[in-house]
């Protein structure tokens, strides 16, 4: 097996592409301190000193380091838990920790929100996953758009500006309701 990296616009995160579905449907995200249970590939990741967090993708993990830690003392260690992970066939997500990503529920709001998660789902999220995140709808309240960002977009440098500049330009362009985007921790 052999897993490529590439490096994501967030210097503290790392992309890793095992060649092979890492999630089917979804994503998955872990920070420092969460319940990693539900992922025994997750708590696996975490064992290795420096690890903050961990994103699952659908064909990649997005993991990120504390700054103490350089790459190159904890990539091999990194990349060694997944490739042993990846070939005892155990499962990485159990099915109750898999995410909805978003749901919607009726309300006022409900053919804007419906707009503005497809808007998310067929142009912003394919963009954001090949730098190793994710952005998830949150809510709608009184024209703000609250959105959470995951994997290599959390905590990324360029994150507001792709926030600001990308993602609230394009959903004030075809949703007028829209009037400024923020992000939720």
């Amino acid at each position: 097996m052999f897993i490529q990296t590439e490096e994501t616009p967030n210097p503290a995160t790392l992309k890793f592409l095992p060649g092979q579905t890492i999630l089917d449907t979804g994503t998955a995200n872990f920070s420092e301190g969460d319940d990693v249970e539900g992922s025994p590939l997750a708590k696996k990741l975490f064992d290795v000193e420096g690890v903050t967090g961990v994103f699952l993708g659908s064909d990649f993990i997005t993991i990120t380091k504390n700054e103490d830690f350089l790459w190159e003392h904890i990539k091999p260690a990194l990349l060694g838990t997944i490739m042993d992970f990846l070939q005892s066939g155990e499962e990485i997500l159990n099915e109750s920790s898999r995410d909805p990503s978003h749901e919607i529920h009726d309300g006022p709001d409900t053919e804007i929100v419906k707009k503005i998660t497809d808007l998310l789902d067929t142009r912003v999220r394919p963009a954001v996953a090949q730098d190793g995140g994710d952005i998830t709808f949150q809510s709608f309240e009184e024209g703000i758009v609250y959105l959470h960002m995951q994997g290599a977009c959390a905590g990324c440098p360029s994150s507001t500006m792709t926030l600001k500049m990308g993602i609230e330009n394009l959903l004030k362009h075809y949703i007028p309701e829209v009037t400024e985007v923020r992000p939720v921790a």
